[in-house]
């Protein structure tokens, strides 16, 4: 349940690009480096550790409110999804227009990474920075990550050239999750384990005397995360080709790109299938993406998890989504890729169904009697059935949530034309950040008006069901191309 950034290798290729080699280059490498170093801070800092801790711990201090706490998060997400709806298709359609990017991407992650390390100071009662500050600073960070993502992306082919693009990009995937899992162990091992379990290789006590009480080792986070991004960055700015000079000014540069969104857009509105699959996609994806960001908050106030738990669940769910990644193109294979995707969408949709359906004494809405089962084993963290199950959820959710981006991918391949594919890949782009704000906007709406985590996280639902029908119309994207 890690992938944020599906549109990570989705670039126009141009035909000068090059061709002949598949080997991955040290300027290939380097590109792949950053993607690695970056991703971590969605994983760590908004899904398993640090955004459920603010919304569990900080907001509503010193009582605990969850439900408050998905409000607030939902609510800032959704401003932030505005910010990056105006203004990152702009900054993607003016990329050419700008010349070397390398400078403009130094600049967004110069930025982004005091504003990360500072979450450090995020106190629980609010003495180091109040909730109002650290929820800015959070979205400024997402809309300088959308940045990074529309830059990192132009340089690709750059970097690996057409015949390694893939082996790039998917290095980077791997990179990602193989960073965040690191990261992951290291804070259970060293800063949340120690006092709740006597296994000899865990410490007795946190390291460097961190205190758990005070929530230390979830606000270790923006450091760390912060420090793994500026090392990242060294190699991409040394050794990764940049785009040369333009020559254009920057303000001529992006009223071009403007021109050049419009130009796109209504070439795709020519071409009905892929009109209406990109459509469907700006709901369906924003609905899937919602399940990831607000899964942590989500398990934290429902069962009543804390860092712990979400460190290990972080964990597990980290490595078993990989597997979403292989099965897509086993689901393509057999069913095609746009009854894959649909298929993707549906099982989300019973994921999401079930989880509202889940809860300390609950499993699928029938009450469970945990004092009338013995513990599943005598570890300190998922010890009861409802637990495990919460997990099997969540790993299926992962599973076909990681595996839907794939299948998108290919399925727009199905449905265009392939002299027009730098301006579909570039609407497919624009669909993923165009409804950015409306699954928060979803979220926070059933948050308040059922006063409950369950009445908001069921709002996504309806962006599922949406993208789902909408691919209904579609007429071709079967198992054989046309068809």
């Amino acid at each position: 349940m890690t992938q944020l950034t599906p549109e990570t290798d989705l670039v126009a290729v141009r035909p000068e690009a090059d061709v002949s080699s598949g080997r991955l280059t040290r300027g290939a490498i380097s590109w792949s480096l950053f993607e690695g170093a970056r991703d971590p801070y969605v994983i760590l800092i908004i899904i398993y550790v640090f955004m459920p801790y603010v919304g569990s711990v900080m907001v509503g201090w010193p009582k605990s409110n969850p439900t408050a706490g998905q409000e607030v998060i939902s609510q800032w997400s959704q401003y932030s999804g505005w910010l990056t709806m105006a203004t990152a298709p702009f900054l993607g359609a003016s990329i050419d227009q700008l010349g070397r990017r390398k400078g403009w991407l130094g600049l967004a992650v110069g930025l982004m990474i005091p504003l990360m390390f500072a979450l450090w100071w995020a106190k629980p009662d609010g003495s180091g920075l109040p909730v109002a500050a650290v929820m800015l600073m959070t979205s400024l960070v997402a809309i300088l990550f959308s940045y990074t993502e529309v830059i990192h992306n132009s340089l690709l082919v750059r970097a690996a050239g057409m015949g390694a693009a893939h082996k790039a990009s998917s290095l980077a995937l791997a990179l990602g999750n193989g960073f965040s899992l690191v990261l992951f162990v290291f804070l259970a091992w060293g800063f949340m384990l120690p006092g709740h379990t006597d296994w000899s290789w865990v410490p007795k006590t946190p390291l460097f005397g961190l205190s758990q009480a005070a929530h230390e080792p979830e606000r270790l986070v923006g450091p760390m995360t912060a420090v793994l991004l500026l090392i990242g960055t060294i190699p991409i700015m040394l050794f990764t080709p940049d785009a040369p000079r333009s020559g254009v000014a920057v303000a001529r540069a992006f009223t071009e790109g403007a021109r050049s969104l419009w130009r796109m857009l209504t070439t795709v509105g020519k071409y009905r299938d892929a009109a209406i699959f990109l459509v469907a996609r700006s709901f369906y994806v924003d609905g899937m993406t919602a399940v990831l960001v607000f899964f942590g908050i989500y398990a934290t106030g429902v069962m009543h998890w804390g860092g712990l738990e979400m460190l290990i669940i972080g964990i597990i769910l980290t490595v078993l989504a990989v597997l979403g990644g292989l099965l897509a193109r086993f689901f393509d294979g057999i069913l095609g890729p746009r009854r894959a995707v649909q298929m993707e969408i549906l099982m989300s949709l019973v994921g999401i169904i079930a989880l509202l359906g889940m809860a300390p004494d609950r499993i699928f809405f029938v009450h469970y009697d945990v004092a009338a089962h013995a513990p599943m084993w005598n570890g300190p963290f998922f010890r009861t059935l409802p637990e495990w199950i919460f997990i099997l959820i969540g790993f299926s959710n992962a599973t076909f949530i990681t595996a839907h981006y794939a299948s998108s991918r290919t399925l727009l391949t199905r449905l265009t034309p392939a002299d027009q594919t730098g301006a579909f890949f570039g609407a497919y782009a624009v669909s993923g950040t165009a409804t950015s704000w409306l699954a928060p906007f979803m979220v926070n709406l059933g948050t308040h008006l059922f006063k409950s985590q369950q009445g908001g996280f069921a709002m996504i639902t309806v962006l599922l069901a949406v993208g789902f029908v909408g691919l209904l119309f579609l007429r071709n994207g079967n198992r054989e191309f046309g068809t």
